[in-house]
């Protein structure tokens, strides 16, 4: 760590090579198209070594890594994206249903994540994969809270449809 803290351009790339491949998913999942990723995926890297110096224990490189990697994505969505208001009437639910997700091969939701509308995959992946309430989301993407959860809810039935569809076609 610390050498790649001096600009070591090797220590720098075993850096890269043992993060890239996960912080490529994130962006992925984030963006829904490879360019975009890729793009993301290089920003946040010349971030992080730029501000190596700031990371006080070398363990925690993956955990702030990531951080910098979803901020960079929703730096990314907020210029880029176009935010529907979805009524459906189940913003407010008061139950969740099951996370039948959950029960599924995730190389399928994905690849379904990836095909959702900007707005649904940003909400779908912050709540889900990163863990942000929709307070958090509505803060760091500049929408609404009920913006979020609609967003939320609409790609849930997106992905509901699409993924019970796909496991009709192939089992």
């Amino acid at each position: 760590m610390r050498k790649a803290c001096k600009g070591d351009a090797d220590a720098q790339a075993w850096l890269y090579r043992q993060y890239s491949k996960s912080m490529f998913n994130i962006c992925t999942r984030m963006t829904g198209n490879r360019n975009d990723a890729e793009d993301l995926l290089q920003e946040s890297f010349i971030i992080a070594f730029k501000n190596l110096h700031q990371l006080k224990e070398a363990v925690q490189f993956g955990g702030w890594l990531k951080r910098i990697v979803v901020n960079e994505c929703i730096r990314f969505s907020k210029k880029n994206v176009y935010w529907n208001e979805w009524e459906d009437g189940k913003n407010d639910a008061a139950v969740e249903e099951t996370e039948w997700w959950k029960t599924v091969d995730f190389t399928i939701i994905h690849r379904e994540i990836k095909g959702l509308p900007d707005g649904c995959r940003q909400v779908f992946n912050l709540f889900v994969t990163e863990d942000y309430s929709h307070k958090d989301i509505a803060a760091q993407l500049g929408i609404s809270e009920s913006t979020s959860k609609s967003q939320y809810h609409r790609a849930r039935q997106l992905l509901r449809e699409r993924i019970t569809k796909q496991l009709q076609i192939h089992g």
